[in-house]
């Protein structure tokens, strides 16, 4: 089995021209995609509807190539689009081919990678528990579709995840069903940490007998270091992408990761470096959220109290540029809004690497 990541420069959230120059001289190959992941260059929030764009052009993409259906391609491909490009990070496409075509067996392991979907949810079903034991069967389907055996192996999960709307919850209200909030841009949150503690249950990094719905973004001593979850308005299941190094793939990639301890802890990526060797920078990948302290190494910041620029926005723009500074690269998949992933104001982070032939 083979892994192959291409990341692509986008000039906007419809531009596929770099993909189509890939497949017309060859390197990319429709038929092995099994993830997309988009940084689009929006405001991450509730309305940021960069999202569900790039998305529908995608699919368009694949299914035309494929000569498939739009929805059979929503099958086999998971679309995770991030918004949010601030400070200087660079809208960019990574995607994900596995070529199971028959070689020797390796002796080392190499980047795995695995899909799956849990099923539809209903409003009221996000930002509960519901969504966690869901986002767990999940995130178990992907890692047994990669061949990864131990909750070891698994460096990074990423999970696209939905969100709740103002029509969503009257459909809820009107079946005589409460939600997990009506703050539209809340219910990301509840979302993003619902998910979180979904692939912290599936790693066994959380104890199931400390979840309830009321640990939901509010109990922040409950973290994975290896989820990303990332909310959008542009669907209703959580669709996931599980990463890791596993025997029987290519070592030609691997992955390693680490958890940021703070904003400004570029060193996370050369702990996630370490192990690896060395390598071309294939893909890097983050979590980034202002503390709720309202400090950062003893200085206050004030992210929190910002009524033009939300939040998350400063917190990916300052990770980035963090991240940027030591990889001379803003390429970088910083996703911004961090509940239940990582410590306070820090983050997962994991690093894709190719070695020289």
């Amino acid at each position: 089995m083979r892994t192959r990541v291409l990341r692509f420069p986008c000039a906007g959230p419809d531009d596929l021209t770099p993909l189509r120059d890939a497949l017309a001289d060859g390197r990319l190959h429709p038929e092995r995609v099994v993830a997309v992941l988009g940084k689009t260059e929006g405001n991450g929030c509730v309305n940021d509807f960069t999202r569900a764009f790039a998305t529908t052009v995608l699919k368009r993409f694949f299914a035309e190539r494929l000569a498939l259906p739009e929805d059979t391609v929503a099958e086999r491909i998971a679309f995770v689009m991030s918004g949010g490009t601030e400070g200087g990070l660079s809208p960019h496409w990574l995607v994900f081919e596995v070529d199971d075509a028959a070689s020797p067996v390796p002796e080392q392991p190499g980047l795995a990678a695995g899909i799956a979907f849990t099923e539809t949810f209903a409003p009221e079903q996000i930002g509960r528990l519901d969504q966690v034991r869901a986002t767990a069967e999940a995130v178990r389907r992907a890692m047994a579709s990669a061949g990864i055996e131990r909750a070891g192996d698994v460096h990074y999960v990423q999970i696209k995840c939905p969100l709740l709307t103002a029509a969503r919850c009257e459909q809820a209200r009107q079946r005589g069903a409460t939600v997990a909030t009506t703050d539209t841009y809340e219910s990301m949150g509840y979302s993003r940490g619902a998910s979180a503690l979904g692939v912290a249950l599936a790693l066994g990094e959380v104890d199931e007998h400390a979840l309830s719905d009321a640990a939901i973004c509010h109990d922040f001593a409950l973290w994975s270091g290896r989820a990303s979850t990332s909310a959008g308005i542009e669907l209703m299941r959580n669709e996931i992408l599980v990463l890791g190094n596993a025997p029987g793939w290519d070592p030609a990639l691997r992955i390693g990761h680490d958890v940021m301890a703070d904003a400004l802890d570029g060193e996370a990526l050369d702990r996630a470096l370490a192990p690896l060797g060395g390598g071309e920078l294939r893909a890097l990948l983050a979590k980034a959220e202002p503390s709720r302290s309202g400090e950062i190494r003893g200085r206050r910041h004030t992210m929190w109290d910002d009524s033009d620029i939300n939040a998350t926005r400063h917190a990916r723009a300052l990770v980035g540029g963090v991240l940027g500074g030591r990889t001379g690269d803003l390429a970088l998949f910083v996703s911004g809004g961090a509940e239940h992933q990582g410590p306070d104001g820090g983050g997962p982070l994991a690093v894709i690497v190719e070695k020289p032939q």
